[in-house]
């Protein structure tokens, strides 16, 4: 399966999520292996599965923060291999976020899949931007998990967070200045989140 990632210039880093309340709302993760995270994940979160076939990790790959204009190619197997790859990060920035020792089964996935080569940018003779020709899901897999390992090993590595509302598992790294961002979205998580804590005042 063969497809172009993307084709808007000058995106705003994030994505436009749907709550399961059928509401959309915008979700800036702050790293593009935490953006795959969005995509479903191990266990419970299974049911947000979106990856069913190779196009959709191409339509994936497309509406990330990757610069457009990537001609990308995925196979089954690389669609499998996407799946792990999510499914390890996952815990992965779950741990990190609560301070919990990282699992060498995971670490062993993101490792693996940052060995292979990555997706290659070039310069044009115009002086713009593009990519290498010949992009497959192995390079997009090499380039996901090798932002994973500098997301983790990096200035922000204490700052990846799950975002604060009971019911919400959505992880995120807090680039801000002031390092307080506490929601996935305020608006989402953070205005729900206080109108819950007014009612409760007033019930007290």
């Amino acid at each position: 399966m063969s497809g172009r990632a993307g084709e808007t210039p000058d995106r705003a880093p994030g994505l436009t999520l749907v709550s399961s309340r059928g509401k959309s709302f915008r979700f800036d993760p702050g790293a593009l292996c935490l953006e795959l995270l969005t995509t479903g994940g191990p266990g419970a979160f299974a049911r947000w599965e979106v990856l069913h076939e190779p196009a959709d990790l191409i339509l994936w790959a497309g509406r990330s923060r990757l610069p457009d204009g990537l001609d990308l190619t995925v196979s089954v197997e690389e669609l499998e291999r996407a799946r792990a790859l999510r499914d390890a990060l996952f815990p992965l920035a779950a741990d990190r976020a609560h301070g919990r020792p990282p699992r060498a089964a995971h670490l062993d996935v993101v490792n693996e899949a940052a060995a292979g080569p990555p997706l290659v940018a070039r310069l044009e003779p115009d002086g713009s931007r593009a990519w290498a020709p010949g992009a497959t899901g192995t390079h997009l897999l090499a380039t996901v998990a090798r932002d994973a390992i500098d997301l983790f090993t990096g200035p922000y590595a204490h700052r990846v967070r799950e975002c604060g509302a009971h019911n919400c598992s959505l992880l995120f790294v807090d680039t801000s200045r002031p390092g307080r961002r506490r929601w996935c979205a305020m608006e989402h998580c953070g205005n729900r989140e206080k109108a819950r804590a007014h009612r409760a005042r007033q019930e007290l």
